[in-house]
């Protein structure tokens, strides 16, 4: 009778961690690179092949770092948001067009308007592997030290930016 029941049991074990799995919110997954510095790197700007940006262009002060690319339907969900910000000037936002052919991102901006002050080219997923990204968008909050101090996985809603974002960038400014 045991062994009868013994394929059930393991079924229902399975279907319980799947199902306790997808309760679980994805923005919430955190990131091993909290706390520490953004990865080392050099690629170049979008627009500007021959400028080669590093980790050290993402020091200086609190800043949103952005992953988008052309392709992504979810980053014009969200680009609105990160175009009110940057004409309000509410924190330093920085992109990485990721997976991206850079005429298409160059387009794709030229298109929605570009809410970033430096857009990192990254088409080959260099920096991308060493900060973790599973999908776009996904944004970082950076300090001015360029140390991590927050992930956000998914779209940037103007609830997300008013309840989570901001106060984090607030007292970021105020450290």
């Amino acid at each position: 009778m045991m062994r009868a029941l013994a394929p059930l049991a393991i079924f229902l074990l399975i279907g319980l961690t799947f199902a306790i799995g997808l309760t679980k919110d994805p923005r919430a997954l955190g990131s091993e690179l909290i706390d520490k510095p953004i990865p080392e790197f050099a690629l170049t700007d979008l627009f500007d092949e021959t400028k080669v940006l590093t980790q050290e262009d993402i020091k200086g002060q609190v800043s949103l770092v952005n992953v988008f690319g052309s392709w992504c339907v979810a980053c014009t969900v969200e680009h609105p948001v990160l175009m009110t910000l940057a004409q309000r000037k509410q924190v330093n936002i920085i992109g990485i067009d990721w997976r991206d052919e850079r005429a298409k991102g160059q387009a794709w901006l030229a298109k929605h308007g570009n809410p970033y002050n430096t857009v990192i080219f990254d088409d080959e997923s260099l920096l991308a592997i060493k900060l973790g990204i599973t999908g776009a968008p996904e944004t970082f909050v950076t300090d001015r030290h360029g140390k991590i101090r927050y992930k956000h996985v998914g779209v940037i809603t103007p609830e997300i930016w008013t309840k989570t974002l901001r106060p984090i960038v607030r007292q970021l400014e105020a450290e």
